[in-house]
């Protein structure tokens, strides 16, 4: 068989594999948002203000807990779990500087308390509104009001 051809079948896999991926993320993207309670949620683990280390990803409610799923990847579970009465949100402020180029178009971001090592979160003023309800609303005698 010629080098051509050895050539020309690598590219055709590489494309394929490649549609595949594409066609994968999608397919869970569609799979965790049909699910009911989700919403668009970047992370980031440092505290400060900054571009570094925002992860894209969508978050499910569901009655205890928040599932935080990455943006681009293919695991179907959840890379963080937000306890409803773990969690506490403070303060919100608009994208600085590189930051706006990292997460998406009008998303506000807060501080976050929890026992997960996310310490910011940024989410669209509506979403941001749904979670800020969702932590309040906790059934009674839970005590998890922890909204400053």
């Amino acid at each position: 068989m010629p080098l051509w051809l050895w050539l020309v079948d690598s590219l055709a896999l590489l494309v394929a594999l490649s549609a595949f991926l594409l066609v994968a993320l999608v397919v869970r993207r569609r799979w965790l948002t049909r699910r009911g309670g989700a919403f668009e949620m970047s992370v980031n683990r440092h505290p400060e203000a900054s571009a570094r280390g925002w992860m894209l990803g969508i978050a499910v409610y569901r009655s205890t807990e928040i599932e935080w799923f990455r943006g681009f990847s293919l695991s179907p579970r959840p890379k963080y779990r937000l306890p409803r009465g773990a969690v506490q949100i403070d303060g919100r402020r608009p994208p600085q500087g590189a930051e706006a180029y990292a997460l998406h178009d009008s998303h506000v971001i807060v501080d976050a308390q929890s026992p997960t090592p996310i310490r910011q979160l940024a989410l669209s003023p509506s979403s941001l509104t749904g979670l800020l309800a969702w932590l309040e609303s906790s059934p009674p005698g839970q005590g998890v009001n922890n909204v400053l």
